[in-house]
Order: C-alpha cells, then sequence, then structure tokens
C-alpha cells in the first residue's frame, strides 16, 4: 500500500455520538459550510491517481467523519463535487468535510478489507456501523504441549493449535467444553498446574479428565482421544460414535464393565451434543447463514454459525447510521465489517442477492487464504436454514423495537423525575471501595438509552485520600475527572478523548454528605451546569425500593417502590458497585501478592527469589547483616551494600 495525507491527521478517539449530534445540527444547505468543504474535497480531488484505495473524510479537528472505498478513487471522490445529487445526509458530511486522507491500495478487495479495520477503528457517524464489536469466542485445542489442552480462547489467533468457531456466545462454548471433557477426557488445566500434578485433580475423580499428569493415560492413548476430539470437532461425529460404540462393545464382551461404563458416559455426551442443536444443519458443513429484516427504519441481521454439520449458535445484530441506505448496502457493509476479525466459512449463506457479491467473495477469499463461496440457497436444507434465519431476523428485531420503546419512555420519566431538561444522553455513576481506607478504589461506569457504555468504564486508584474519608475520596474522584475534561474541552464543542465526553447527568452512590463532596468540587473547577443527584438508601438500609434522590438544593424525592424508573436506577447503581467491588478487590489481591523486596532499588525477581531461598522472610532480609547479604549467591557487594542501605538509611 501507499498513503497520501490531507490535511489535519485524524484523532481515532473521537467521540461518535458527538460527531452524530453535530451532523445533525449542520444548517441544510449552508453555502459558506458547503463551498469550505467542496473546496478541500476538490483540492484533493485533483491529485488523486485512477487506482483502488481507501479515503477518509475529516472535519476541522481531525475528527473522522466517513471511511469510503473506490475501484478508482479519482473519480469516486470527485462524485461528492455534484452536490446537487447528493441526499442530505451526505451534504451534511461535505459542509463539515475539511480534509482527506488517502491510502492507495493493490485492488479494490484489498480496498474492502482496509475500509472495514479502518471503521472499526475510528467508528465515523456517516458510516453503518457494527454495534455489537464484541470479539467472538473459540474452543482452542493447543498444540504446544505433548498433551493438548482443551481451552476457551478470544481475542488473536497466535498460540500454536487449532482452533474451532466462531461461537455465538461464552456460555454455549462452555457448555460445549464441558461436554467435549465428558467425551473425550482431554485436560483443561494451565500448563504449571499440570506440572505441578503428583496426583489426580477433582476432574479425574469425576470424569472428565484422563490425568496425563500423572500417567493414568500414555501418550499414545491421549493423541488417540485428541484425534477423535478433532475428527468430532471437524464433523466427523458419526464415525466418532460408531468408534466408541464398537469399543463400548467390545469392552463388554471381556466383562470389563468399568470400562464400558466410561464409554457409555462419553456416548451420552455426544448424544447431549447433537441434542442440543436447535438448527438441523446436517450435510451443511460449515457455513455462517445470514438473513436481515427491516422494520420501523431499523435493521436487524440474524446469523447462524454452523460448523462441521452442528449449530454452534447464533446472534442478533442491528447495524447503525443506516438512514438513507438500501437494505443491500447495509447488508455489504455489515458483512465486510463482520469478517474483519472473524476468519469466514467456506460457505456463506444470505436471504438476498447483493450488488457486490464477487467484490466480497474475492476480499473474504484472500482474508481467510483458502476459497469461500457466498451464495442465496433456493431449495433444499440450505434454503430451510435461510428462512429459518429469516424468522429469527423478524422476531430479534420485533423484541429491539418492544425494548426500545419501553427503555425510551423509561428514560423519558427517568429525566422527568430528576427534574433534566431533555433525555440525557450519557449518564456517568461513581462510587468508591475500600477496607479502612486501604486499597482504595473510586469508579466510573457510563450509560447511555442503549445500554451501557463498557468501553469508557473507569477506574481511579484513589491516591491522596488514603484515610478512611468516603466524602475526600469522592472529591478526589471528581477533580481528577473533570479537572482532565476541562483541560481537554473546556468549551465542550468536541470529544476528543473518552476524558473528555461530557456528561448530561452524574449520579452519585451516597446521600448528602457525598453530594455536597462533588458539588464543592465541581464549583472549585467553575463548573455550574452539570446535573448531579445522589442516590442513597433509605432509612430501612435492608429494603430495596426505600432509596432517597438528593438534590443540590436540598430536596429529597422517592419513587413508588414498583416503578420501572426505580428498577432503572438501581441498576444504574448496582452495575457501579459490581465494577468498583471488583476493580478493588483486584487491586487489594495484588497487595497480598505484593513483597516488601519488591520496593527495593535494583531488585527484579531473580534476587528476591534467591533472597527469600537464603533468608526465609522478607523481615529476615530487613534484618539481615551487611555480611549476611553478600553470602547469598547471586547477590554482588554492591547490590548487598543497596539492600543494606535501603533498610539503614541512617547508617
Amino acid at each position: 500500500m501507499s498513503r497520501t495525507e490531507a490535511g489535519t491527521p485524524p484523532n481515532p478517539k473521537g467521540s461518535e455520538r458527538f460527531l452524530e449530534e453535530k451532523a445533525s445540527a449542520t444548517v441544510r444547505g449552508s453555502q459558506p459550510d458547503i463551498k469550505a468543504g467542496i473546496e478541500a474535497i476538490r483540492e484533493v480531488q485533483r491529485t488523486l491517481p485512477p487506482r483502488p484505495g481507501v479515503y477518509r473524510m475529516q472535519d476541522a479537528r481531525g475528527d473522522v467523519l466517513y471511511v469510503g472505498k473506490a475501484r478508482a478513487l479519482k473519480n469516486r471522490v470527485a462524485n461528492y463535487l455534484q452536490v446537487e445529487r447528493l441526499p442530505q445526509r451526505l451534504k451534511r458530511m461535505v459542509a463539515q468535510t475539511r480534509s482527506m486522507t488517502i491510502v492507495t491500495t493493490n485492488s479494490e478487495a484489498e480496498a474492502l478489507l482496509l475500509e472495514a479495520q479502518l471503521i472499526k477503528r475510528f467508528r465515523p457517524p456517516y458510516n453503518v456501523l457494527l454495534r455489537d464489536d464484541k470479539s467472538f469466542p473459540f474452543i482452542l485445542l493447543r498444540g504446544d504441549n505433548d498433551f493438548p489442552r482443551i481451552m476457551k480462547h478470544r481475542g488473536a489467533r497466535r498460540a500454536k493449535g487449532n482452533y474451532y468457531g466462531p461461537f455465538a456466545s461464552a456460555g454455549s462454548v462452555n457448555t460445549t467444553i464441558n461436554a467435549l471433557q465428558k467425551l473425550f477426557l482431554l485436560r483443561s488445566c494451565t500448563d504449571s498446574f499440570f506440572s505441578r500434578r503428583d496426583r489426580p485433580c477433582l476432574l479425574y475423580q469425576i470424569k472428565r479428565c484422563s490425568a496425563p499428569c500423572v500417567g493414568r493415560i500414555d501418550k499414545d492413548g491421549y493423541d488417540e482421544l485428541v484425534r477423535q476430539a478433532k475428527d468430532f470437532l471437524a464433523g466427523k461425529s458419526s464415525a466418532v460414535q460408531q468408534e466408541i460404540e464398537s469399543q463400548m462393545a467390545k469392552a463388554a464382551e471381556n466383562l470389563d464393565f468399568e470400562t464400558a461404563a466410561m464409554l457409555r458416559d462419553r456416548l451420552r455426551a455426544a448424544t447431549f451434543i447433537q441434542g442440543s442443536q436447535a438448527i438441523n444443519a446436517q450435510g451443511v458443513g460449515d457455513a455462517d447463514v445470514f438473513a436481515m429484516a427491516e422494520k420501523g427504519g431499523q435493521i436487524g441481521v440474524q446469523a447462524f454459525f454452523i460448523r462441521g454439520g452442528q449449530n454452534w449458535g447464533h446472534r442478533a445484530f442491528f447495524p447503525r447510521h443506516t438512514d438513507g441506505l438500501t437494505q443491500e448496502e447495509v447488508f455489504s457493509a455489515f458483512l465486510a465489517q463482520f469478517y474483519e476479525e472473524v476468519p469466514p466459512a467456506r460457505t456463506i449463506l444470505v436471504d438476498r442477492e447483493l450488488p457486490d457479491f464477487e467484490l466480497l467473495t474475492e476480499a473474504f477469499t484472500a482474508a481467510a487464504e483458502r476459497k469461500v463461496e457466498i451464495s442465496v440457497p433456493q431449495r433444499g436444507d440450505r434454503r430451510r436454514l435461510i428462512e429459518q434465519a429469516s424468522r429469527n431476523a423478524i422476531e430479534a428485531l420485533e423484541r429491539r423495537l418492544a425494548e426500545s420503546g419501553t427503555q425510551a419512555k423509561i428514560w423519558r420519566e427517568m429525566a422527568e423525575f430528576l427534574d433534566l431538561p431533555e433525555i440525557p444522553q450519557r449518564v456517568e455513576v461513581y462510587d468508591n471501595s475500600h477496607i479502612q481506607g486501604a486499597n482504595a478504589v473510586g469508579a466510573m461506569v457510563v450509560a447511555g438509552p442503549e445500554g451501557f457504555i463498557k468501553n469508557q468504564y473507569r477506574k481511579f486508584n484513589i491516591k491522596q485520600a488514603q484515610t478512611n474519608d468516603d466524602f475526600a475520596m469522592m472529591r478526589e474522584v471528581m477533580n481528577r475527572r473533570f479537572a482532565r475534561a476541562m483541560k481537554d474541552d473546556p468549551e465542550r464543542e468536541t470529544s476528543g478523548k473518552d476524558d473528555a465526553v461530557w456528561p448530561d447527568l452524574v449520579l452519585i452512590d451516597g446521600g448528602k454528605g457525598q453530594l455536597s463532596s462533588v458539588m464543592d468540587t465541581l464549583e472549585e473547577l467553575g463548573i455550574e451546569d452539570v446535573a448531579v443527584v445522589g442516590i442513597a438508601k433509605g432509612p430501612h438500609h435492608g429494603r430495596e425500593g426505600r432509596e432517597v434522590f438528593h438534590f443540590p438544593d436540598g430536596r429529597e424525592k422517592m419513587l413508588p417502590t414498583n416503578s420501572p424508573v426505580l428498577f432503572h436506577l438501581q441498576r444504574l447503581r448496582d452495575e457501579v458497585h459490581r465494577y468498583v467491588i471488583g476493580a478493588h478487590r483486584a487491586k487489594r489481591s495484588r497487595s497480598i501478592q505484593a513483597s516488601p523486596l519488591d520496593d527495593i532499588p535494583g531488585i527484579g525477581p531473580a534476587r528476591k527469589r534467591a533472597l527469600l531461598l537464603h533468608f526465609g522472610t522478607a523481615g529476615k532480609v530487613r534484618a539481615a547483616a551487611l555480611d549476611d547479604l553478600r553470602r547469598v549467591p547471586g547477590v554482588s557487594d554492591s547490590v548487598a551494600r543497596q539492600i543494606y542501605d535501603f533498610y539503614h538509611p541512617a547508617r
């Protein structure tokens, strides 16, 4: 690839919500904005080659507005200069454009793959976005040990071994792994745990492991189990079952009833895996099945994952920023982003013809380094799969619309109850956790009308308020949070970084004291227009539903115990409880495992281990004489003097 840049470089952490709001707020047909945008695009278009590539449009601050691909960059970008032919949505985008970044590629297929990567990275407001961007779980049969381990895996597939997936959820992976352990008795423990065993663990006792760690099975026998597992996961389940059945019959003939009973249990596990398939996919092999539904201006896509004729789960997706686009355009953009990280199956079944079938096929084949086929089945088992996916897509979209309507009503009522001028788009909830001031941690969770925004959660290690003072801890958290926001964006014009995104509502887990601490901190920073509410338990602390809401002007409000708004606010508070307690426990666990020797400059793990082996405890290291320190293997005279001086600075 080659790269040509024009204008200010983009900020990859731009706020998607802010850009959406700014886009919709642009005055339609505003001549100065349109002229400036056209001029910026024309300046870049003059030097563009007629080659395939990817272009990024950026606003005055460098935030990415749109990422597009082209077979011929010069011709594609020129279309934006014909403003009168553009839909209103793209006119707003042109009006905001002040610079462009161009990347040329060797082919249009390569441009398609790069476009998907950049969309996921920048999440521009004018691109179709795949909202559910969580990584998919896989089953990994590791191959870097003589006795391979079966495990759940997420993320980059760098470890040596065989990967099977994707699965729709972590729950479906865990269920399958449990059944596979019963079926093939493969180990799931870590290598360090495996190497330290001198007797079988509990998994062996409950017949979910063959205990290769202590020699209850030899390498050849374990390799046979691994072979059967690979065959089963590759779709040869019938052959594996027949093999186990013959082994069971032979064991019964030899009156080895214990072995026969174990093989019977393994057969039952195989039957469980196949019986749990809600979709009949026999004969399909490896395939991903997609169907789209549209209703009320929203689009939903249902995906089934079929591997080796087995259903490995299904998931519904709801792409965003689809206004003004055809269903086929949205579908193509969805597929390109979906397979940006997930390896494509050999067969991709869709419910409609797409205009860029050939381009998608070429791109996916290049990414997978093997042939990938995209097709619209017309009859047979594959057609029945598409029809089932279509029904599920319609039902999932209808459920989402119903839930969205309910959630929108709850957010409207919440805004009215909390005296907010409009429905908040960003709610931040704060709490802190500690034990007598030790390992103190503050936390912020973020929520919007579409749910929790987990990639913007934040933990605060309390540094100054180390006493048992909740008010001081909350003041420190607020000061760090909003001082950073004031520094990054004092005018609240943009949201270039997560810390600079201004909330519409701040919820504090606490009563009058915590609320007063927060208000004092905001006043010191000169912030007067952020809505702040404290949520505290009522007079009967043990009873849910008696929460009291404290306002800065001294008012207190309560909601009926069966109010949906109350349940919603409790859920926000419970989420920050969960997050901050987890952060506190993790910090406390690290402090328990920490050693006083960690504070000595120049003492690494090897020397710390040598000191502890020689003296037994860190306290004895502290009390040791200089000559005793010099006798420790691996500790030189200078290091011994450094350790001694650390504990005896006066000498």
